[in-house]
């Protein structure tokens, strides 16, 4: 537990720095893992003030993302988990609205080593994300991700979790 607050301490500091000079976004998400394990998560995402690669068919940009989730198991008691990731983002060109897609790669920390069937080995984890989505023209966003958390064999065992969710995002 230990670990999961210091991890959110980062996190609250690095997003808090840099929400005051960026954008900022709220975010709500709903889905299953594989074990059919519900996934709730509400996140905090900050843009980046930078965009490379622009042209007539898009851009990539990104932002920094922060995120609290609640993991309801049928076979076993719940699981939280902070985590935090930079997350690369190519848009598409678009009046209205613009496709996208997203990757990354970051940390989190859960609660317990255990989730339904899933040994986690240690409660820190790598987050890899990927998704694709719309976003509107007022800044609202609709799409779908996976993640799949694993500790890259740091410890043993490393089973590891996929989830799978639709999120939501909204400006502040």
């Amino acid at each position: 537990m230990k670990k999961l607050l210091c991890l959110a301490a980062i996190a609250a500091v690095t997003l808090g720095q840099s929400f005051t000079a960026n954008a900022a976004d709220l975010s709500f998400s709903v889905g299953q893992t594989s074990d059919s394990t519900m996934v709730y998560r509400l996140g905090l995402q900050s843009h980046w003030d930078t965009s490379w690669l622009q042209t007539s068919v898009g851009r990539l940009t990104g932002y920094w993302d922060g995120g609290y989730t609640y993991w309801v198991g049928d076979k076993t008691a719940s699981n939280n988990s902070l985590s935090f990731a930079p997350v690369f983002v190519y848009e598409f060109a678009g009046d209205s609205v613009k496709p996208y897609i997203e990757a990354g790669i970051g940390v989190a920390a859960f609660s317990s080593t255990e989730l339904e069937s899933n040994k986690l080995g240690s409660s820190f984890q790598f987050e890899d994300r990927i998704g694709f989505g719309l976003r509107f023209a007022g800044g609202h966003e609709l799409g779908v991700r996976a993640i799949h958390y694993s500790n890259a064999g740091l410890q043993s065992p490393n089973d590891g979790v996929e989830a799978y969710s639709l999120n939501y995002r909204m400006p502040l």
